[in-house]
């Protein structure tokens, strides 16, 4: 939960020297050695405590090394987020960041000097937010008065297309770390005292079980997939949300594209896919590796490098023009936030994508446990915050368990979103299926499907007619398959400036197929395990505050899906190239493609996109087609249309026409 006061909203734009002038909080002399040395807990990352099934089976040697991030407040953090809630004009430069909001020196050095004497080394990012450390277990152990232990936790297979989580072996620690009481007043957060891997890909495919490659068939699509609509390129793409007007053999020259992931990419992948699969004749550009924290580790189908080569081929498929820096880092808490602390840091991207999450409500029990607090959120909070100042736009999935992002992750039925998704700095990516029709077919018979209209993206649309070629009853079929775009209200973040008055965002229609029952506390919160059906639910009235999400949407069903090529898929003994792909993975990257086509287009950077997009689908002539049918044909499993509003909860402010917001950001 981001710490800010009521007043915020009544703030008003201050000048860059007035913030240079602005008190800085520093310690006295000889604080790190003397003086108030109280020890004070201060916020850690992940927790073993909210893994399901965590086991410790010993201590951690002390030899093991580790990187720990020190995530430190940002100064002047309330003016910052008006700023950047309000839309930024006049973008900063790293150094101006750093001079305006980073930490001061004085204060940063108290810090790594008092590292310093547990032998910890420290590397202070240019923005004097992030410093990133290096040690052993026994030094952060006796620097951070912790005692981690090891751990093991098992395995949770993937259903309806969606990656395993594997069983792990890890370290972590077993109560808050605590810094000298002067210390802790400018540290936000440790992280990286665990190396468990918590986010999951936002990438599905479609169920083989369900729709099988018809061998032999006449159509490409249908041969390998089984589907007929799902062998979608950046191209389709383009056509559907009208980015085709602005494209070219080298749209998006000039820019540089980022993205943030956790698991290798396949080398070559995606030149193979752009030149061979796209025949796209651009071989100019550049894609660069950054491997933060030593980086993931080699090329792996369980660890989700299928993700990865997604996220970088579709980008560079709608921008054929820009270069891509791909910043890959360990599947941690501490390597993801410092991924977008460096790419905030080097400030090469004028946009940068990501689609990897875990649900609010997995945070939520860490927090119940004691061994975390809201603040973790506010680390990655922070560098959004820096990248939306230094005119760079952030798009970040919204997740693939439809209104229920904890079913994944935690097995809780609650409603949830998914984080990083729900911070108020990033444009939250939601997802819609396509028009298509065709024939299922299973072990009990065959059942056609019709879909005739774009709609939010939610399976009840095939929970009748899986179950009739299973020969199952349609309630188990249903709970099976709770997939679909991501979408709700967060409880952690407040509802950011850009979203007051605009119809929709804090009231909703929904229609409750799956009613959370059976309550437990079992991961130190209330939260129901299972569900009670109603086959025909009825459209109802609610309403919640929180920041909303999705921004918008796009196609991010599998089953009128995309291809991905991923040679990581031959450890698995999966072909390379794929049809039946989709996540609001998809999403994420087409739309960081469309800002750098876009700011391509326009000769600047247009920066972070969610004050302008608000602003311009409350005009009289929106850049946006709003799916605002209500009822059970255009949901995520709970949220639906909202007639006669701006905005709904399934699928945002809706559809984008990407030409159309290219000419209002031109104004």
């Amino acid at each position: 939960m981001r710490r800010t006061s009521t007043g915020l909203r009544t703030l008003v734009a201050i000048s860059a020297l007035a913030l240079a002038l602005s008190p800085v909080l520093t310690l006295e002399a000889g604080a790190s050695g003397g003086g108030n040395t109280s020890l004070v807990p201060v916020a850690q990352g992940f927790s073993p405590a909210s893994i399901p099934g965590a086991v410790v089976f010993g201590t951690t040697p002390p030899s093991t090394p580790e990187q720990v991030s020190f995530i430190l407040d940002e100064r002047n953090q309330q003016q910052l987020e008006f700023s950047v809630e309000s839309g930024v004009r006049n973008y900063l430069s790293v150094s101006q960041f750093a001079q305006y909001y980073g930490q001061s020196q004085y204060n940063i050095n108290e810090l790594t000097t008092y590292l310093s004497k547990f032998g910890i080394t420290s590397d202070v990012y240019p923005d004097g937010v992030d410093v990133s450390t290096t040690g052993t277990a026994g030094q952060y152990d006796a620097a951070l008065s912790v005692q981690q232990n090891q751990y093991h936790a098992p395995g949770f297979p993937g259903h309806n297309g969606t990656w395993n989580v594997p069983a792990q072996t890890f370290h972590g620690a077993s109560s808050a770390p605590e810094l000298p009481y002067q210390l802790a007043q400018f540290v936000l957060a440790v992280l990286g005292l665990t190396n468990y891997g918590p986010f999951a890909s936002q990438s599905i495919h479609s169920d083989t079980a369900v729709s099988k490659p018809q061998k032999g068939s006449s159509s490409a699509c249908l041969a390998l997939t089984g589907l007929p609509n799902a062998c979608n390129t950046p191209a389709t793409f383009e056509s559907n949300y009208g980015l085709s007007s602005l494209e070219s053999s080298n749209a998006g020259a000039g820019q540089t594209i980022g993205i943030v992931t956790l698991a290798a990419l396949d080398p070559g992948a995606p030149q193979y896919f752009w030149q061979n699969v796209l025949g796209q004749t651009n071989t100019g550009r550049a894609v660069t590796v950054d491997n933060v924290d030593g980086g993931p580790g080699a090329p792996s189908d369980a660890a989700g490098t299928g993700e990865t080569d997604l996220d970088v081929e579709q980008s560079g498929g709608v921008a054929p023009g820009a270069n891509v820096v791909v910043y890959q880092s360990p599947n941690t808490d501490g390597g993801f936030a410092d991924a977008f602390f460096t790419a905030a840091s080097q400030n090469i991207a004028g946009s940068v994508s990501s689609s990897w999450g875990e649900s609010e409500t997995i945070i939520a029990a860490a927090v119940a446990a004691g061994e975390e607090t809201p603040a973790y959120l506010s680390a990655f909070d922070e560098a959004f915050l820096e990248l939306a100042a230094q005119g760079q736009a952030t798009f970040v999935s919204a997740g693939d368990a439809a209104a229920y992002d904890a079913s994944d992750d935690l097995g809780t039925t609650n409603l949830s979103v998914d984080a990083p998704g729900d911070s108020p700095y990033v444009t939250s990516a939601g997802g819609t299926t396509l028009p298509w029709s065709g024939t299922l077919t299973g072990p009990d018979g065959n059942a056609t499907v019709q879909v005739t209209q774009q709609r939010a993206w939610g399976w009840d649309y095939l929970w009748q007619p899986v179950a009739t070629i299973n020969g199952a009853t349609l309630a188990p079929t249903a709970e099976s398959l709770v997939v679909g775009g991501g979408g709700g209200l967060s409880v952690n973040e407040n509802t950011p400036i850009y979203q007051y008055g605009v119809s929709g965002v804090n009231s909703y229609q929904d229609v409750e197929y799956l009613t959370p029952t059976d309550y437990s506390n079992q991961y130190g919160i209330s939260e129901p395990t299972a569900w009670n059906f109603n086959a025909t639910p009825s459209v109802q009235r609610g309403g919640g505050r929180g920041r909303a999400e999705p921004d918008l949407s796009a196609d991010a069903d599998p089953e009128s899906g995309y291809l991905l090529y991923s040679p990581s898929f031959a450890q698995a003994g999966g072909a390379v190239l794929e049809g039946g792909w989709g996540g609001t993975s998809f999403v994420a990257p087409q739309l960081n493609g469309s800002a750098a086509v876009i700011d391509a287009t326009l000769g600047h950077r247009v920066g972070f996109w969610n004050p302008s997009i608000y602003n311009f689908a409350t005009s009289w002539n929106s850049p946006f087609t709003t799916l605002n049918q209500a009822g059970t044909s255009n949901d995520n499993l709970f949220f639906t249309g909202n007639p006669g509003t701006v905005y709904n909860e399934a699928t945002g402010l809706g559809v984008p026409n990407l030409a159309a917001l290219a000419r209002d950001f031109s104004h």
